[in-house]
């Protein structure tokens, strides 16, 4: 087999999100990551816009996890012509299915919201995608093991390796004709405490990292102790805790991290603790399915799960949004781009007692990012809402290594790669990471722009 081939950046190239890599090999085409565009309306726009490349011709995609920025794309790519299979682990595989069901009905329901009320400029609105088409989709899942070569061609393996960053993720290995070539996704924590920390790749002739915290540590806060401050001077002021949180390990963490503290006695037993995301809930359930990939045992998931109520309809949420009661609320999405978390925050964003803890990366162009930033209004549902609320932020609480963890982690390469491509940052974090790793290991580092196509 000719060992020479060509990828394409299809996506998360000097950006965070929609990432998609296309290797165009000797009589395979290989997708790694089907990811959505978010966050600015010019990303987002792009996931209207047919691939440079037609569906049809891919053979195969592979999820290093399953986040919407690196799954949410599959139904519109299937709806392309992709007839191919879809590798991932179990969990990846079962994460994907929830999260794309989830967004096809947020879709689904904000393109009927739109027409309704009429504050869309598309005449009708419509959905990306509907789940009909998840439901095409998922049916191409083909589970996983990791650690194990897969053949999936002549001269062509391929690897899952343990990542932590969520349940399931795993960075990929592919040796094309004795080329090792490595797809980092999303590198978790050294010392996450839910999950173990992630496994190193010793060799890439060509390595493809992510940088989202490429120029940046994180803050070496005590979570613990900063979230229990958070909620004591929130409830002092008879006021609502909102945490948006993104459905999968983030949900958990937060749960795991708020059942800690009842369990030292530092929370009222009556201060209500609500999870109001359905696919949070599913979620969970998952925690006990795949237990081996994570470090709580059954009692403890169980015991955890105890503390928290969980929301069973979108009644039961109005209920808890009139009634003015203190309480801490965990709602989805992470970065209030959509969800169940914007019905609480067009009741409570405008009020003083109200805090909005931010706890996890926000995207550009995503209203998490503007309410980061400060914004004295933010806009949903078509209306403009003024934030009087008090917004705090758990900057240590990150599913994503940061600058030292990501050196850590590709501290066992000892021959350096042919080639480096930085992906899935922002530019100021791409540049500042190139650096490091010119500085540090002497590599040559590439930084590839949206479409281009490198011949490797």
């Amino acid at each position: 087999m000719n060992k020479s081939f060509k990828v394409h950046f299809l996506g998360a190239s000097g950006t965070v999100t929609g990432s998609k890599f296309l290797l165009e090999l000797p009589g395979k085409n290989i997708l790694v990551d089907c990811g959505m565009f978010q966050g600015i309306k010019e990303l987002r726009e792009l996931n209207w816009q047919q691939l440079p490349v037609k569906a049809s011709r891919i053979d195969l995609v592979l999820l290093t996890h399953g986040h919407l920025d690196h799954c949410g794309f599959l139904p519109r790519l299937v709806s392309m012509g992709f007839s191919g299979k879809i590798w991932g682990t179990a969990p990846t595989s079962d994460i994907a299915e929830i999260i794309l069901k989830d967004s096809a009905k947020i879709q689904e329901e904000d393109a009927e919201r739109a027409n309704k009320e009429g504050f869309s400029k598309h005449k009708p609105a419509k959905p990306l995608y509907n789940t009909d088409d998840v439901d095409k989709t998922v049916s191409r899942f083909e589970a996983q093991e990791k650690g194990e070569w897969i053949e999936c061609a002549d001269d062509i393996k391929i690897r899952f390796q343990y990542s932590g960053h969520i349940l399931g993720a795993t960075w990929i290995e592919l040796d094309i004709s004795g080329r090792r070539i490595v797809f980092s996704g999303d590198i978790g924590r050294q010392n996450d405490p839910l999950l173990s920390a992630p496994e190193k790749p010793e060799s890439a002739d060509i390595l493809f990292l992510e940088s989202t915290y490429g120029d940046r540590l994180h803050s070496k806060e005590n979570m613990l102790d900063k979230l229990r401050i958070i909620i004591d001077e929130t409830i002092s002021k008879n006021g609502t805790l909102i945490i948006p949180s993104f459905a999968v390990e983030r949900a958990q963490l937060l749960m795991y991290m708020i059942w800690q503290l009842h369990r030292a006695g530092a929370l009222p037993h009556s201060l209500p603790v609500i999870l109001d995301t359905p696919m949070g809930k599913n979620v969970l359930d998952l925690f006990r399915k795949h237990h081996r990939w994570h470090k709580l045992t059954q009692e403890e998931c169980a015991e955890m799960c105890s503390r928290v109520h969980m929301v069973e309809s979108f009644k039961e949420t109005w209920e808890i949004i009139d009634n003015p009661a203190p309480k801490i609320v965990i709602a989805g999405s992470g970065m209030v781009t959509g969800g169940r978390v914007l019905s609480y925050l067009q009741k409570y964003i405008s009020k003083p007692e109200t805090t909005v803890l931010l706890a996890g990366y926000q995207a550009e162009g995503t209203r998490g990012r503007s309410l980061r930033d400060g914004a004295g209004e933010i806009k949903f549902y078509g209306k403009y809402f003024p934030v009087k609320a008090r917004i705090e932020r758990l900057q240590a609480l990150s599913g994503h290594a940061d600058q030292d963890e990501l050196l850590e982690w590709v501290s066992e390469i000892t021959k350096s790669p042919e080639q480096v491509f930085l992906v899935h940052g922002e530019p100021h974090s791409l540049d500042t990471f190139r650096v490091k790793l010119r500085d540090k290991y002497g590599w040559q580092v590439t930084i590839p722009h949206l479409f281009e196509i490198y011949d490797l």
